[in-house]
């Protein structure tokens, strides 16, 4: 019988040149596809920079856009209602998302309501844009007569309620279970608890999700259309229309002169940058408070 030394030291012998090609091979094609994966996201930064940056100056923050035909101008107002729908979808999304993650992961993990928001929450990450503004064209701009700023919040609310719940859900799973033993073994409530050490613990993760849902928000071009519409002038009130970032791509990009054309990736551009800076600025400030 073979001493259980000699069994592994020949196993090793005959199967270990086989296994490193096999890992290395395995290696190199891991690494080659995820170099793969990052192709199409630069060469879209690529693309928007080079055919938008030459258009973007001051007056684009400050203009309104000009008529068609016409050289000049910006999408000051474009920029502006984009701010006001976004923040207006937040207001709405991130208490509602965040306490429904909260009630279903610390008071209720297990119940059949909590079963049932999840499978919602996931259901509504598959719904159509288009969807969720022809939902907010029904409640809030027929009722009302009137396409509307706040209509687009609504739509734009829809759409991200489920990426904050169910990425503040993570986060809080994220929070480990020894704290709370801790928080409750000096006394601490249910409520305490959650309010003082879970949630600073899980906050960073949650803003991830959030400036997630802010990118996706700022770039829906659909919900907006059927509920804020468009317009050339500056926003002086949420329940008028109101031009958007992403509306103005999609017009701007439609028509047949170049620099509207021009326009419209300068528009891309200043859209991208905003996004990403938001995040990154998100990640750094709340990871340096919390860490």
């Amino acid at each position: 019988m073979a001493s259980p030394e000699n069994f592994f030291s020949n196993a090793g012998r005959q199967t270990s040149p086989l296994r490193l090609l096999r890992n290395r091979v395995l290696t190199f094609l891991c690494v080659s596809l995820s170099l793969l994966t990052l192709v199409p996201l630069f060469s879209i930064v690529v693309l928007v920079v080079k055919n938008g940056l030459s258009l973007v100056s001051p007056s684009l923050f400050t203009q309104l856009p000009p008529a068609p035909g016409l050289e000049g101008g910006g999408f000051g107002n474009a920029l502006v209602g984009t701010v006001v729908m976004v923040g207006i979808s937040l207001l709405l999304a991130i208490p509602l998302g965040i306490l429904s993650a909260i009630y279903i992961n610390e008071y209720a993990p297990a119940s059949r309501l909590s079963g049932a928001v999840r499978v919602v929450a996931k259901l509504l990450t598959g719904i159509p844009s288009i969807i969720c503004g022809v939902f907010a064209f029904a409640v809030v701009v027929l009722p009302t007569h009137q396409f509307s700023s706040l209509a687009g919040g609504v739509a734009l609310s829809i759409l991200i309620l489920p990426t904050i719940l169910l990425t503040g859900e993570q986060a809080l799973l994220g929070v480990p279970k020894a704290f709370r033993e801790a928080s409750f073994g000096v006394g601490a409530t249910h409520f305490q608890t959650i309010w003082r050490i879970v949630l600073p613990q899980a906050l960073p993760a949650m803003m991830t999700g959030i400036m997630l849902a802010v990118g996706r928000a700022a770039g829906e071009t659909a919900p907006v259309i059927f509920t804020a519409l468009f317009s050339q002038n500056w926003i002086s009130s949420v329940m008028q229309p109101s031009a958007s970032l992403s509306v103005l791509i999609y017009n701007f990009a439609s028509l047949p002169y170049a620099y509207h054309v021009k326009m419209a990736w300068a528009a891309s551009l200043v859209l991208v940058t905003l996004v990403t800076v938001t995040n990154v600025l998100t990640q750094i400030v709340f990871r340096k408070k919390y860490s």
